[in-house]
C-alpha cells in the first residue's frame, strides 16, 4: 500500500492499541510517517533505535540498594511526566538488531513491560524495518516477535511522493520527471548499491538542482543512470516556452508534442497556478491530452485548496466527474 493508505491503517491500529510494524524498502518514508502522526495528534515520540543497543539496554541497570536486585528504569523510555500522557514508542530498525535484542523486545511489544518498566497506558508501540530482500542489513524476525505485531507493507508510489513534494515546495522539474519516469522513483538494481534513487534521495537531490555541478552532485545521491536521465529531462524543460508566456497567451503559445515536455509544462503550471491566473492556465492545458490536464489540475488544487473554489475548476470538475482529488 502507499503511504497515505498506510497512515490510515496505522492510525486505526493505534486507536485500537494494537502494536504495528511497518515494512518497506529503504528511503520510502516509514520514519517520517510516524513523526507526522505524532505531530498531528499532539502526541509525544520516543525513538528507540534497537540496532544500536544491546539487550541490557532494555532491562536497565541492576541496582542492589536493598536485599534484592532491582532494575533501574531506562531513562530513554517514555515517562509521562516528561513526555506526556500519550505518544508512540518507536522501535525503529528493530529487525536490524541482533537476535538477542529482538528476543528481549518480546515482552515490551506484547505485555508492554520489560524488567521493572511498564509502558504508560496512553502510549503505543510501533516498529519499523526493511525487508531482507532489500539488502539493508535486516535480520529475519523471530516468529514469536512477528506474531506480536500487526504488519503493514509500504511500497513506493509516485502519486503519493509527488503530492508530498508539491506540499514541500520541491522544484517542479523533479516532480515532472518522476511523473514522466515513475520507474526511477525507487530502484535497487546492481551489485554495488551505494547511491540509488529513492523518494528520500530525490528529496535530497532537489536541494542541488540549481548548483553549477548539479550532475555530479545528483549522481552522488541517486546514481549515475538516474542522474543522467534527470539531466536530459532538465534540458528538455529549458526549451519550453516560459510559464509567464503561457499564462499571458494561453490560446496561442506553442503546445509541446514530446511526452517529457508535456509532463514538464504541466508540472510547472501546477506550481504556478493562482486564483487570478487559473482560468488562463486551464485554457492552455486543455490543448494538451486529457491526462496532462488532469495531472496539472489535481496537483494544483491539492497544493492550493482555494483553486477549487474558482469557476475554472468548477467547469473542469463538471467535465471530469470520474476524477477524485482524495
Amino acid at each position: 500500500m502507499n503511504l497515505i493508505t498506510a497512515r490510515a491503517v496505522v492510525e486505526s491500529y493505534l486507536d485500537a492499541d494494537i502494536p504495528v510494524f511497518k515494512w518497506s524498502p529503504p528511503g520510502v518514508g516509514k520514519s517520517s510517517l510516524i513523526k507526522q502522526i505524532t505531530r498531528d495528534r499532539g502526541w509525544g515520540l520516543v525513538d528507540f533505535r534497537c540496532s544500536t543497543r544491546d539487550p541490557v539496554a532494555l532491562m536497565g541497570i541492576p541496582s542492589a540498594e536493598t536485599e534484592t536486585t532491582r532494575w533501574k528504569v531506562p531513562d530513554e523510555f517514555p515517562q509521562v511526566e516528561r513526555d506526556g500522557k500519550e505518544g508512540i514508542l518507536f522501535l525503529d530498525e528493530l529487525n536490524t538488531a541482533a537476535p538477542s535484542m529482538q528476543a528481549a523486545a518480546f515482552g515490551l511489544v506484547l505485555d508492554r513491560k520489560v524488567g521493572e518498566y511498564t509502558v504508560p497506558a496512553g502510549w503505543r508501540v510501533v516498529g519499523a524495518g526493511n525487508r531482507q530482500s532489500d539488502r539493508a542489513a535486516a535480520q529475519r524476525m523471530p516468529t514469536a516477535l512477528a506474531n506480536r505485531f500487526a504488519h503493514v507493507d509500504i511500497d513506493p508510489d509516485v502519486d503519493t511522493t509527488t503530492r508530498y513534494f508539491n506540499e514541500r515546495g520541491i522544484d517542479p522539474m523533479m516532480i515532472a520527471f518522476l511523473r514522466f519516469r515513475p520507474g526511477m522513483l525507487h530502484m535497487m538494481e546492481g551489485s554495488d548499491l551505494r547511491a540509488f534513487p529513492t523518494p528520500r534521495s530525490w528529496e535530497q537531490a532537489a536541494k542541488v538542482i540549481k548548483k553549477d555541478n548539479r550532475l555530479h552532485m545528483i549522481t552522488g545521491l541517486v546514481g549515475e543512470g538516474a542522474a543522467a536521465e534527470f539531466e536530459g529531462f532538465i534540458r528538455v524543460y529549458s526549451t519550453l516556452p516560459s510559464l509567464d508566456q503561457v499564462i499571458a497567451h494561453p490560446e496561442t503559445t506553442v503546445v509541446p508534442t514530446e511526452p517529457a515536455a508535456r509532463f514538464a509544462i504541466a508540472a510547472g503550471l501546477a506550481r504556478k497556478a493562482k486564483k487570478d491566473n487559473f482560468a488562463a492556465i486551464m485554457t492552455y492545458i486543455r490543448r494538451l491530452p486529457r491526462e496532462f490536464e488532469v495531472m496539472m489540475t489535481v496537483d494544483a488544487v491539492r497544493r492550493d485548496g482555494d483553486l477549487g473554489k474558482t469557476q475554472a475548476f468548477i467547469d473542469w470538475s463538471v467535465r471530469n466527474q470520474d476524477v477524485t482529488l482524495a
